[in-house]
């Protein structure tokens, strides 16, 4: 082989090495990363503490607690206190009206017609009585219009009361009636009071009266 065939054959290497290293310079490297290790770790306690949250924030249906019961009895006394407070209340207006109760005790409480009978104060001998009634403690008014000598309460339930009439005869003294007694009965009738038998005449000549 000549000298120049040598010297083109090492060209022609050069030239190929020189290639192939140009290509090799121009080839680039892809790396793939994996995921972050703490990121997944801080995504899975995000996850739990949320969940731990709505865990602990759960507020359970609220109960309702049975109203207390009372089972203490009135007191004894309170019946006793409202009855006496009602004869009172209907004594003292009795004595506004001018008249002086007989006997408190004719006052029923516990009745729905109750009666209060009362004599003109300042009579000295108790005569000029009326007849006082009320209805569950509300006044309705008198037996009659004009005073009669003397009354008194014979009989008494819960809607009606009846009261006798010493009944006069004329020249009778006050302290004597003559004529025996009428009873008159006096009812509620549509929560007003009203006599069931007639009423004595307050004074006749020729009759009997009321005084």
């Amino acid at each position: 082989m000549t000298t120049s065939r040598v010297r083109a054959n090492l060209g022609a290497v050069a030239l190929l090495a020189l290639a192939l290293t140009g290509c090799g310079s121009k080839t680039k490297t892809v790396t793939v990363e994996s995921p972050a290790p703490a990121a997944a770790s801080s995504t899975a306690t995000r996850t739990t503490r949320t969940a731990s949250t709505a865990a602990t924030t759960t507020t359970p249906p609220p109960t309702s607690s049975p109203a207390p019961t009372r089972t203490a009895p009135e007191p004894s006394f309170t019946e006793a206190e409202t009855h006496a407070e009602g004869a009172a209340a209907a004594a003292a207006l009795v004595r506004a009206a001018g008249y002086t109760p007989k006997d408190t005790a004719e006052y029923h409480s516990d009745q729905t017609l109750r009666v209060l009978v009362a004599s003109r104060t300042g009579s000295a001998e108790g005569y000029g009585q009326r007849a006082f009634f009320f209805l569950d403690g509300r006044y309705l008014g008198t037996d009659t219009k004009e005073p009669s000598a003397q009354l008194k309460v014979v009989s008494q339930s819960d809607t009606e009361v009846a009261i006798a009439y010493p009944l006069y005869r004329k020249g009778d003294s006050i302290c004597c009636p003559g004529g025996g007694q009428q009873i008159v009965h006096f009812a509620l009738n549509n929560g007003k009071l009203a006599a069931l038998d007639p009423i004595p005449p307050a004074s006749s000549r020729t009759g009997l009266g009321r005084r």
